[in-house]
């Protein structure tokens, strides 16, 4: 599989998708070009996807929370006849590492919850149009909709094939979607999920697979009319919209990548990696005239989306990386502040968006398949917003010196919620809760690491005279370990407290996911994903474990 150079684009360069606004009502239409994927070994058929059409896809859905404000309602359609989309291309995830697969699948993963935290969060609702066949992942991104409308042609169908067909699984929340999200009946379910060609007409409204179907003379009519409907429940938003500029970045020969607020170096004979986050050497604007004017320059947004960038680099091209140390460096007092605006202004729809961005950058790291320790030392800058970067990490070191310190402030107090619906304080301090408002309760005060360690916020604490060889031999340790248990691992005990949908499809989908991807009933020589579309049939292992 080719190396992903970068994951920014533009609706100007968009090769699969096209994306046009009316008022306030948008749509994306799903138009995949057949013979892009021709350099990487296939052909994208019958609107096929691959995870650069993906990566167009997730640009197309931050670009209208924070470009265009005024829609209120998406329609998600296909430009081709007969079919929405078939899913994933099959020949891609045949011919693929393993590597490759998981991460294709967590980013798919984490596009498709973008689209529902859109919905949730920004007011714009997603309508899903089918206007043909809706298979696999193609299904899997109607699931993310609001709602789903299915042409009724006789042919048209919802389908999750991958268990018969495949011997996987639907790997971006399908089958959690159909029962936790849709709240489609187990045994309907149990029925749909093992029937490959699927389910049409007025037996998938009545099994709760789709919410109406029409005839297709009165198709089009009738996504126009749901469309208005959606938009018109939508609250207004003042805008105009903030422009999402070219991040600037510097990639290095050795594959680190500085920016204006992110560092991330690379030391590859250790497989570590540091990010290192600045903080802004001013505060920046005080008023939201002044932060709309700075757009997507403003510190908060600026500096998590170069965040953002490194991380997607850090999992799809740095497979050998298995430990990132978190530092952060800088003015504290500057984050403390731009905090307050974050808060004072939480109800402008820029600044909002700019809290959820960061949310969701947050979850990112949370969901890095790498080990993460944050490095609290002289000159650091954890406070608030940036605190939450040491609140995600694995583990916390935090040197036993003078002007060494941690600020809380109001937004570790539920504006960064985890996957699991917790702050990651909460998440913390499961079995002692009264232990978050003790943190919470001294916002704004710097804490020296005697009183961070006395309230728990920290691993260890070691002096000047032990701090570099404590640290050494834990990333020492950290590195002679087997990287598969350390990702499952930490997997499962980063997600502490309730299941939600979204740890379902991260913590259990996607883990079973990623195990069915390594065993010889889906990918040996003889398995399901590598049989698809030959003339030869699949042989199990028939032994259950």
């Amino acid at each position: 599989m080719t190396t992903v150079a970068t994951f920014e684009t533009h609706p100007d360069a968009y090769v699969h998708w096209k994306l046009s606004i009316d008022g306030d009502i948008a749509r994306l239409v799903m138009d995949v070009k057949q013979d892009a994927g021709k350099d990487r070994g296939y052909e994208l058929k019958l609107n096929s996807y691959d995870l650069f059409v993906d990566i167009e896809l997730c640009d197309a859905i931050q670009r209208l929370r924070f470009e265009h404000p005024e829609v209120k309602a998406i329609v998600v359609t296909s430009g081709k006849d007969r079919i929405f989309c078939a899913g994933a291309n099959i020949p891609m995830l045949s011919t693929s590492t393993h590597a490759f697969k998981v991460n294709f699948c967590k980013f798919t993963n984490e596009t498709r919850l973008s689209i529902e935290d859109a919905s949730a969060n920004s007011g714009q609702k997603y309508l899903c149009a089918a206007n043909g066949v809706a298979s696999g992942g193609g299904y899997e991104l109607a699931l993310a909709c609001d709602e789903i409308l299915l042409v009724d042609d006789r042919s048209s169908a919802v389908s999750l094939p991958e268990v018969p067909l495949l011997g996987v699984l639907p790997g971006t929340g399908g089958l959690t979607r159909v029962v936790d999200k849709r709240k489609v009946r187990r045994d309907h379910a149990d029925v749909f999920s093992t029937l490959a060609e699927g389910i049409r007409g007025k037996r998938a409204v009545d099994w709760r697979l789709v919410d109406a179907t029409h005839k297709l003379s009165v198709f089009d009519a009738e996504v126009t009319k749901r469309a208005r409907a959606l938009a018109d429940a939508g609250p207004d938003k003042q805008g105009p919209g903030i422009a999402l500029t070219p991040l600037e970045v510097e990639v290095l020969g050795d594959g680190s990548r500085h920016s204006p607020h992110v560092d991330l170096d690379l030391d590859p004979a250790h497989r570590l990696a540091t990010i290192t986050v600045r903080a802004p050497i001013t505060a920046g604007p005080s008023t939201l005239a002044g932060i709309r004017e700075a757009g997507a320059s403003w510190w908060p947004l600026a500096a998590f989306r170069e965040l953002d960038d490194a991380l997607l680099h850090l999992r799809f091209n740095q497979l050998g990386i298995g430990t990132i140390v978190l530092k952060a460096v800088g003015d504290a007092d500057a984050v403390l502040k731009i905090d307050a605006e974050l808060e004072r202004f939480r109800d402008d729809w820029f600044v909002n968006e700019v809290r959820h961005f960061v949310k969701r950058t947050l979850k990112r790291l949370d969901y890095s398949a790498k080990s993460i320790f944050a490095f609290v030392e002289a000159g650091s800058a954890f406070a608030g917003t940036l605190l939450e970067l040491a609140l995600a990490a694995d583990r916390v070191y935090m040197l036993d010196a003078d002007g060494v310190y941690v600020v809380p402030s109001s937004m570790n107090g539920g504006a960064y919620p985890m996957g699991n619906g917790l702050t990651r304080l909460q998440t913390r301090f499961l079995a002692d809760p009264a232990r978050v408002g003790h943190v919470l309760e001294r916002a704004g005060e710097r804490l020296e690491t005697k009183q961070a360690d006395e309230l728990g916020l920290v691993t260890f604490a070691p002096d000047d005279i032990d701090w570099d060889d404590e640290v050494r031999v834990a990333l020492e340790e950290r590195a002679s370990m087997s990287p598969d248990g350390l990702t499952g691992m930490e997997a499962n005990l980063r997600f502490a407290g309730p299941e939600t949908l979204e740890t379902k499809i991260f913590g259990r989908l996607s883990a079973w996911q990623n195990w069915i991807f390594q065993r010889p009933n889906a990918v040996g020589e003889h398995g399901a994903l590598k049989s698809f579309g030959k003339p030869t049939q699949a042989r199990f292992d028939w032994e259950r474990t």
